[in-house]
């Protein structure tokens, strides 16, 4: 790391070559090895002899560890790209081969049944020492020799799979070809700086399966040939995905049912908000009582549409398809809201939303940001930021945005926390760093980067994890931030996707990119209401999803075909045919290999908690209120997940909390 002035912490280097993450990842093995020996080494274990020392050492290896892994994924190099890969291949072989000694086990395992030493730490001292029991139990270190090797076999197999299944996604984009008017409903906008090939003397636009031609596409596109065609592409993509994900469904249960658990999904929530799997089942199943009632009215105006128009095309009617979702979705919205998205899109140039956003953040939360000149990024596209107090010269942290699409790049949006906030043996803090991935639209030659609204509810969410990693406050790294419980880290971002429906906030930012006229209130009006049209729809896919999941991780004996129970699944729950062409849509579900194994229903779960906290305190007090931002920095964002997530949302909401301020957002009064 290149040092800056000691109070704004040090700068993170980014500019590493292959030999040097090979370097990086043999040095963090050897430092972790010689800790680990003089622990495991220990003949009167306590808590500052063994304990403080592991977490010291993962306090201080995670920046290395998430820059050398980071770099896979927005790197510009192949060379560089690789050697991240590799990396992480390798320093998460070491992780799991460390947590099965026994020696070291032994000497924790000594910490936690020493009742007069635990009862004299603190909270987050006391809920380390359990979570790292936890841990080296659900390693296998309570099970005989033959059985522990095998499950680090296992976890060994599971990480390579993962590995390999989001290799294969990003590196396998699916590509077709269309004339311009197969790509009728497109706008012109669509066809700017596009590339083309002649083919048969006929020149076809090339269009991508990456998300910023497959919605719109989706969206817009008239012709149900040409949605089909795109989307079957999509479906068909990485067929050698389908083997790995049945391979990780056997492998997690073999896994699950040699620590004692039923079944795989029994194992992972045990350390959630449910607990259980009859929990999400209940959660789900009620849920999908509920958006049935919304989603049966949603489907009729669908099919008259579609009735209508293949009337009018002198086709016959037959039926509603995968990939009729989306466009009959954006056309009843357009229709009865008369909201169309290139309408909205007008008012949100890339540049003034990102700056109107980050002053709703400056603001929320009390804190200042900072632009960085000639910033030492990964690519030229990158933007870096100082986070400091905005009542006083205190430094918080840094931010990087890397926003723009670009080969061979991540090809969502996420966040990665690059480096914890944690307090250091010498008691100063150490400054948190985040950084957020996305692909939105870049300029063309005829128009600034216009966002989508969705774009910058995208932007509004992803940032709201940045932020979650820039407040928080905790002793110990692993606790900092976003590691909360699955089942939790989404409540905050869904939270503030709030801000991007105020009239109020709206209006700060949107401005006509030719005429710097603001968003009309009348359109922000329709934009509202046009929000919860499909709502009953949408959620169900959501709904789909989170049964998938449950339905190959919640099997005692593991014999199930994931592609089949996707395929049908879907059919049955989101209420769409899939049509007749064979596809896998589940061997692109990044989700189910990338950590969100029976995890999934955590989006809708903590869209809940999201729904009642926005409700019951920001709309209720003013969602600009620096008071209840304050509140929120304090409760929900400062402890990370250094206490129980229910714990933190009672505090902040003075009570338990439910279910009705999400069903009502929904347009379902709860009954």
């Amino acid at each position: 790391t290149v040092n800056q002035s000691a109070r704004k912490g040090s700068v993170l280097d980014f500019s590493l070559s292959a030999s040097d993450i090979k370097k990086t990842v043999d040095r963090l093995i050897s430092e972790a090895k010689e800790t680990y020996d003089a622990v495991a080494a220990q003949t009167n274990p306590t808590f500052d002899n063994v304990v403080v020392p592991l977490a010291t050492r993962e306090n201080k290896r995670g920046a290395d560890y998430a820059v050398i892994t980071f770099l896979q994924n927005v790197s510009t190099d192949k060379e560089v790209r690789d050697a991240s890969t590799e990396a992480e291949e390798k320093l998460e072989a070491f992780e799991i081969e460390s947590r099965m000694r026994e020696d070291l086990y032994k000497v924790v395992h000594a910490v936690y049944s020493n009742k007069a030493e635990m009862e004299k730490l603190g909270d987050e001292d006391r809920r380390l020492v359990e979570k790292m029991e936890l841990q080296f139990q659900q390693s296998g270190l309570g099970l005989n020799s033959d059985d522990r090797n095998r499950l680090g076999e296992i976890r060994k197999q599971l990480s390579e799979l993962g590995i390999k299944f989001s290799r294969n996604v990003n590196e396998n984009d699916g590509r077709e070809t269309f004339t311009r008017e197969e790509l009728a409903g497109l706008p012109d906008s669509f066809f700017d700086g596009r590339d083309t090939e002649i083919i048969d003397g006929v020149e076809k636009y090339i269009v991508t399966t990456k998300y910023p031609d497959m919605v719109p596409v989706m969206q817009l596109a008239t012709s149900e040939k040409t949605r089909r065609k795109l989307l079957v592409t999509n479906e068909q993509r990485c067929p050698e995905n389908i083997e790995l994900m049945q391979e990780a469904i056997a492998l997690r249960l073999e896994a699950a049912q040699l620590l004692g658990y039923k079944t795989h999904a029994e194992f992972v929530l045990v350390e959630k908000m449910a607990k259980t799997p009859k929990a999400v089942m209940d959660f789900e199943q009620d849920l999908r009582g509920k958006l049935n009632e919304l989603a049966r009215g949603e489907l009729k105006e669908y099919e008259d549409a579609k009735r209508a128009d293949k009337k009018a095309a002198g086709e016959e009617y037959d039926g509603l398809f995968i990939w009729d979702f989306r466009y009959y979705a954006n056309l009843i919205k357009e229709r009865k809201h008369s909201v169309s998205e290139e309408e909205v899109k007008q008012y949100l140039p890339m540049k003034e939303v990102t700056r109107g956003i980050l002053d709703i953040y400056q603001n929320m939360l009390s804190l200042r940001f900072a632009k960085v000149d000639n910033p030492p990024v990964w690519h030229p596209d990158v933007e870096m930021y100082e986070v400091w107090e905005a009542k006083d010269d205190e430094f918080v942290g840094h931010f990087y945005l890397d926003l723009y699409p670009r080969d061979a790049k991540y090809n969502h949006a996420a966040v990665w926390p690059i480096r914890a906030g944690y307090t250091k043996e010498d008691g100063t803090h150490e400054y948190p760093v985040a950084a957020m991935v996305a692909n939105f639209p870049k300029a063309t030659p005829s128009a600034p980067a216009l966002l989508t609204h969705n774009d910058a509810i995208t932007l509004l969410h992803e940032l709201g994890h940045v932020f979650h990693g820039i407040c928080s406050l905790t002793k110990w790294g692993r606790f900092h931030g976003t590691q909360t419980e699955g089942d939790f880290v989404e409540a905050p971002s869904q939270m503030l996707e709030n801000w991007g429906w105020e009239p109020s906030v709206l209006s700060q930012f949107a401005v006509h990119h030719k005429t710097g006229e603001p968003i009309p209130a009348d359109l922000i009006k329709r934009m509202v209401a046009a929000k919860n049209e499909g709502a009953g729809l949408f959620n169900l896919r959501q709904v789909f999803f989170g049964l998938f999941d449950m339905a190959i991780h919640d099997t005692v004996d593991g014999k199930v075909d994931a592609k089949d129970v996707y395929n049908h699944l879907r059919e049955e729950v989101s209420l769409f045919n899939n049509g007749d062409a064979d596809t896998w849509g589940m061997a692109t579900f990044g989700h189910m290999m990338g950590g969100y194994d029976a995890g999934y229903y955590g989006y809708l779960w903590s869209e809940v908690f999201s729904a009642d906290m926005y409700a019951s305190r920001f709309l209720k007090d003013g969602v600009d209120s620096p008071k209840t931002g304050m509140d929120y920095r304090c409760e929900i964002l400062r402890p990370g997940g250094s206490r129980d997530a229910s714990v933190s949302l009672e505090k902040f909401l003075g009570r338990k909390p439910n279910n009705k301020a999400f069903l009502r957002s929904i347009g379902l009064e709860s009954s």
